[in-house]
């Protein structure tokens, strides 16, 4: 019987990987009218993330750095102080915007939290996704909020005992793979995937083979209430 639900937040709740894209086509623009090169500079900004990600973590402001020495070192530093202001300006104007909740998602924690206990795990730098979770006014949906570095076994299972949780009672829904899936079947949790139009390619792993019984994927956040009443036998 699952009792407690846990929900990533961005691109599971609302929009956010999406303006990553668009900020980097932007970067790619830049550092082509300097290269004269139109390939794809996805492939380079990944390994530079990577390599920074224990220093900066997740993140808009983590991302900005890395677009800055992904144009410095593929420009050989001929991008310009104006470039790089442009993409801090950038970054800025994302951090700033509105949070665009996902179609479906009020109506589906206003069903949800009658029935379970809901709680947010979301990874990313504290400031930012508490502004996010602000702008989104879905905070009153959870009984708890935690913001973390990483999401691994460790992560969920030092949650789920400070909550006094089984892990067997336990379902995190979410749209990654690597931080939302694979982790909490590994603790003995169930999970469900929702994916989002996009996906960050450090997030892109292998689908399960051996849980399919405690795993699901679903089209929508919609489908969430009713997949877990017949899973669960009909709703407490």
């Amino acid at each position: 019987m699952t009792k407690v639900i846990g929900f990533d937040a961005d691109d599971t709740l609302w929009h956010n990987e999406t303006h990553f894209q668009e900020m980097q086509r932007a970067l790619a623009a830049i550092i082509s009218g300097h290269t004269g090169e139109t390939s794809p500079i996805d492939d380079h900004l990944m390994a530079v993330e990577r390599r920074n990600l224990r220093k900066y973590g997740y993140g808009a402001k983590g991302f900005a750095l890395s677009m800055i020495e992904t144009a410095l070192e593929l420009t050989g530093q001929r991008v310009s102080g104006a470039e790089i202001a442009r993409i801090i300006a950038m970054v800025h104007h994302f951090l700033e915007r509105d949070i665009h909740v996902l179609d479906g998602a009020v109506e589906t924690l206003s069903r949800l939290r009658d029935s379970h206990s809901l709680i947010l795990i979301t990874k990313g730098d504290e400031i930012e996704q508490q502004e996010k979770l602000v702008k989104s006014n879905l905070r009153s949906f959870f009984d708890k909020v935690y913001f973390v570095l990483e999401k691994d076994p460790d992560t969920y299972l030092s949650i789920l005992r400070r909550e006094e949780i089984d892990p067997s009672q336990f379902v995190m829904v979410g749209n990654s793979l690597r931080s939302d899936i694979q982790p909490v079947l590994a603790i003995g949790g169930r999970a469900i995937l929702i994916p989002y139009e996009v996906t960050w390619k450090h997030e892109m792993v292998d689908l399960p083979a051996d849980s399919p019984e405690a795993f699901a994927t679903l089209n929508s956040i919609r489908e969430v209430p009713a997949f877990l009443e017949d899973g669960d036998g009909g709703r407490r």
